[in-house]
């Protein structure tokens, strides 16, 4: 029984990778559009974040595949059918109108499925109906401005689309639905007639859109009781997707090294002022735990799952394993020690033994912070994200470790002084002090850990780094556990840069030595390296990226997102 969950959950994630890759498929073949695919969770046309242009196209993870393939095809049709421009340039300002709108826009390009793809059609409406059983068995529609948004929803796709309500709620809206034919009647025959023509479409979306507006207006007064702290409006997003959603992802730079093309490999010019040091010997213990105190208030104001977030670390790395046996069982191997009961007691059945299988996470999972000086911004985010994460990982069983990287001085430091006093000779290779940090270590529990991880806060230390070969270093680290799985996440917020090193090598001197680390430490197998990008796509260095934006902090949502890339389907 154990088993059968342990391995039910585990392929859980394998799964669901699965199912993106499909939809991905799928969704390329619809729109001829090669370069589409699935970035954490969202889709993407190379480094930019395509809007999803309705509540329905979300589907969740307890959704079965066909609501995942209508809403894969609704987001093809989208890409396919509808000018991005001219529906920003013509949607409300407003909240409420601007989801009614986005979603009158989307019912629009479902109407135009390709009548030779009925597998199509059967998605959408699959999905459709999905949707809107769930969100009325939720009891949203039992409230005023739920039955009427879905009442709404409900009329318009059926008129455009000219498929039916759905059957299970056609009782449910038939007031609302007769108390609107009045108003929206002339607008809805119009969204039906101009199917076909985004621009006269938007017209009469936008009547419909202005008056729901002004429906949920007069009841909730200036309109704002209706917004939720989620940011939802009776169970939908108030807005489909912000307006900055679909600027690109920059791109970490990279390019050929002159120095180590030349077969002159890396160098380090000195070691005599390297350090690897405990971060909490740098902080005093007063500030130490008053960066604490201020790690704690941040980690409570976000209302981050941590139950949820263990349960997902379980599913992707728990593997079952013997842990001793049951006794007095009816069946299983016979139990020795329980014979002598068969005399006294005929009757007894219970005399065998079953091996007792339990999760067992045999994983060490090193984060390596970049404490170098522009991600001084995002320290308290990084800080949240991975002390909360290893506390998960401690509840599962696995091994963390939180390590940094940075340097002694900026400039190069007294490794520059060296190098001046021998003489300056070329290609000095790394030129700085290399200062490595120890926040927790693998045998130190979270909670013993907690006030040092919170020196990630003092930013002072935060100079500039030499990733190549703090990745080196962790896996070192790494491969002297024991552990079976070992996985190396890389935070950083751009590429190696160190301006001494840069100045007498050239500027590609450290990208190229860690794109050499990874591309060794991966071949090797004993480490699977990530690179998280903080408002970077590390895709040049990592194979295994996702960019992550820290702008609004750290939520349930961005956690969500590097599960998505340890379980492998975040990868480029």
């Amino acid at each position: 029984m154990v088993r059968n969950i342990v391995d039910s959950t585990t392929n859980g994630a394998r799964e669901q990778q699965r199912v993106e890759e499909l939809c991905a498929a799928a969704i390329r073949a619809l729109t001829g559009e090669p370069g589409l695919r699935f970035r954490g969770g969202r889709l993407h046309r190379g480094h930019t974040r395509l809007p999803i242009g309705a509540p329905h196209l979300h589907p969740g993870a307890g959704d079965d595949l066909g609501s995942f393939r209508g809403a894969a095809d609704g987001l093809a049709l989208r890409v396919r059918h509808s000018d991005a421009e001219l529906h920003r340039a013509l949607r409300p300002a407003e909240p409420i109108p601007r989801l009614v709108f986005d979603m009158l826009e989307q019912f629009r390009v479902e109407a135009l499925a390709p009548e030779h793809l009925p597998g199509v059609v059967t998605n959408l409406r699959h999905r459709h109906v999905s949707w809107s059983l769930e969100f009325h068995h939720s009891g949203l529609t039992e409230t005023a401005r739920g039955l009427l948004l879905y009442t709404v929803a409900q009329v318009c796709r059926a008129r455009v689309t000219g498929q039916p309500v759905v059957p299970e709620t056609r009782d449910v809206i038939e007031h609302t639905r007769a108390g609107l034919a009045t108003r929206i009647g002339g607008s809805l025959a119009g969204l039906r007639r101009h199917r076909r023509e985004q621009a006269r479409h938007a017209d009469h979306a936008r009547d419909i859109a202005d008056l729901v507006g002004e429906m949920l207006g007069a009841a909730d007064g200036d309109g704002t009781a209706v917004r939720r702290r989620n940011g939802s409006l009776a169970g939908m997003p108030l807005v489909s997707d912000e307006e900055g959603d679909d600027a690109p992802v920059p791109t970490a730079e990279t390019g050929p090294s002159r120095t180590l093309d030349a077969g002159a490999g890396y160098r380090v010019f000195t070691t005599a002022h390297d350090r690897e040091q405990a971060a909490s010997s740098l902080v005093r213990p007063e500030l130490l735990a008053q960066y604490r105190r201020q790690l704690d208030r941040s980690i409570a104001a976000r209302g981050l799952n941590l139950a949820r977030l263990a349960r997902e670390l379980r599913a992707l790395f728990a593997e079952p394993a013997v842990s001793g046996w049951d006794g007095a069982q009816e069946e299983g191997r016979l139990d020795g020690r329980r014979v002598a009961q068969l005399v006294a007691a005929p009757a007894e059945r219970r005399l065998f033994r079953t091996e007792r299988v339990e999760p067992v996470t045999d994983c060490l999972m090193t984060f390596l912070v970049d404490c170098s000086g522009s991600m001084k911004q995002h320290a308290e985010s990084v800080a949240v994200l991975v002390d909360v994460l290893s506390r998960a990982l401690e509840r599962i069983g696995a091994t963390s470790e939180i390590l940094g990287f940075t340097t002694g001085a900026w400039n190069g430091g007294r490794a520059m002084q060296d190098w001046r006093r021998a003489g300056r000779p070329p290609h000095p290779g790394r030129l700085n002090e290399r200062r490595h940090l120890i926040f927790k270590d693998a045998e130190t529990s979270w909670r013993r850990a907690r006030p040092t991880i919170a020196a990630l806060l003092k930013t002072d230390l935060y100079r500039e780094g030499a990733d190549g070969e703090a990745v080196a270093w962790a896996c070192d680290r790494a491969r002297k556990h024991h552990e079976r799985n070992r996985i190396l996440v890389v935070v950083s917020d751009g590429s190696p840069m160190d301006s001494a090193t840069n100045l007498t090598n050239d500027e590609h001197y450290l990208d190229q030595h860690l794109a050499e680390v990874v591309r060794r430490e991966e071949r090797a197998g004993a480490m699977r390296i990530h690179g998280l990008g903080v408002g970077l796509d590390l895709s040049a260095h990592y194979g295994r990226s996702h960019a992550l934006d820290l702008s609004g902090g750290v939520g349930n949502g961005v956690l969500a997102e590097v599960v998505g890339l340890l379980s492998g389907t975040r990868h480029r």
